[in-house]
């Protein structure tokens, strides 16, 4: 393939080693798995079918469509947003330009978190759960498809966000026991819940902007912006989590790699204690549980 990508009959292991070379010269992080994951998503290949038909003709429409997603990810924009989905603990999700791409980090949180709910299912039968600021719906959803005795609510503050979520729910067949809630945290959230869930926006506002071009200049602003210290969400969660959670409820909450003993003050100081904290793959703390501190205390 040329550098324009006008090649005719370029193949699919051609056009893996073209995105590739591209990728590692102009400095891409991980060049080769960019470059396998954005073609392997665009020709809508398996990572199996990526080396059995290696040898493929590509059309020439699928070379054009290549050659301009090679040209965005050279401009920072994340392989992902460009396929615009990621799967997310088994589930595909669409994104969209007011979502947070989910991490694998954020899978942690569900991990965690399925064991309380499991836990509590035993006692209630059906469990609600508020995900807040759930943009895609991932935590949300990952939870409902592994707890069925479960329903949630997914607030944010994002219209786009809301229409992403439930269209990922009807895409999964999760709608039924999904709801997507306008809300700027829990001003205009109704009910009781057995479980609150969060990936809120935690990174300090004066270090935003020197994050990466893939973080800065494709995942929305209000999803990273915690404030000045980062802990405003987590504050304004702590502050009215009581009055909305049953009384042997419990909060999963995905938190900054330095921000373990900053988050537990400000939960502790509303009555919470916190009951598990676990690091992620990079051996960073990344979440914490609490319950109210009644329960906490008790047994």
């Amino acid at each position: 393939m040329s550098e324009k990508g006008k090649q005719v009959g370029a193949t699919v292991s051609q056009l893996l080693a073209e995105a590739r070379r591209r990728f590692t010269e102009a400095g891409v992080a991980d060049p080769a798995a960019d470059a396998r994951v954005l073609i392997a998503g665009l020709l809508d290949l398996t990572t199996t079918g990526m080396l059995t038909r290696g040898n493929d003709l590509v059309e020439d429409a699928a070379v054009s469509r290549i050659e301009d997603a090679i040209v965005r990810r050279l401009a920072h924009e994340p392989v992902h947003r460009i396929l615009g989905e990621r799967e997310f603990y088994g589930l595909p999700l669409s994104l969209s330009a007011e979502t947070l791409e989910p991490r694998p980090d954020t899978e942690i949180l569900v991990d965690t978190m399925l064991p309380y709910m499991r836990d509590l299912a035993g006692k209630h039968g059906n469990l609600h759960m508020l995900d807040m600021g759930t943009g895609t719906g991932a935590i949300c959803l990952a939870l409902l498809k592994e707890c069925p005795e479960a329903s949630g609510t997914g607030s944010d503050i994002s219209v786009d966000a809301l229409k992403t979520a439930q269209s990922n729910a009807e895409r999964n067949g999760l709608q039924k026991r999904f709801k997507a809630v306008r809300s700027s945290w829990f001003q205009d959230i109704d009910g009781m819940f057995h479980v609150i869930v969060s990936n809120p926006p935690y990174i300090a506002s004066s270090v935003v902007d020197t994050l990466a071009p893939e973080v800065t200049k494709f995942d929305p602003a209000a999803a990273l912006d915690g404030g000045m210290d980062g802990l405003d969400a987590y504050r304004a969660i702590a502050k009215d989590a009581a009055r909305f959670m049953h009384p042997d409820g419990v909060i999963g909450l995905e938190i900054g790699f330095d921000q373990r003993t900053d988050v537990t003050e400000v939960f502790e100081a509303e009555g919470f204690r916190c009951l598990e904290s676990v690091k992620d793959y990079g051996h960073n703390d990344r979440v914490l549980v609490f319950a109210r501190h009644l329960l906490a205390t008790s047994g």
